[in-house]
């Protein structure tokens, strides 16, 4: 499987002209033709039985992201594949110990994915804080 590579062609990513340049995201992503697009549903911080790993909101993070690893591995993927990065953090949730706990394990070479974020009421599974679902493109 390629990383972020299809067919000897890369997924385009862009930092248009007039919008704000980010470290942390890309504004736009194109996929070539070839591509096996892979979706990773919402993933919270729970173990493989479905229990919560804590109520903080860092180490739900971390975990939320590595089920996602998980899911992405088992589609023969890896972080590097993904195109974008869906986040949803309980409103009151810490921001800033959220992204401070999964943002060294999104840090890699390259740029970085589409990166949408929103906060929410609340999510599906009780005392859940963080939910991340990502879109990733590899080599069919």
């Amino acid at each position: 499987m390629g990383r972020g590579k299809v067919r000897g062609m890369e997924i385009t990513r862009m930092q248009p002209a007039g919008l704000v340049v980010s470290p942390a995201f890309s504004h736009v992503a194109v996929v070539p033709p070839g591509a096996t697009t892979i979706y990773v549903g919402g993933q919270n911080g729970v173990d493989a039985t479905g229990e919560l790993v804590s109520s903080d909101v860092a180490a739900q993070s971390r975990r939320a992201l590595e089920n996602a690893g998980v899911a992405l591995a088992a589609a023969g993927a890896t972080f590097a594949d993904v195109v974008q990065w869906n986040v949803l953090l309980v409103a009151d949730a810490d921001l800033d110990a959220a992204y401070g706990a999964i943002g060294p394990m999104l840090a890699g070479p390259g740029a970085p994915a589409l990166v949408t974020a929103a906060r929410v009421a609340g999510l599906g599974v009780p005392g859940a804080l963080i939910e991340v679902s990502a879109v990733a493109a590899v080599v069919a």
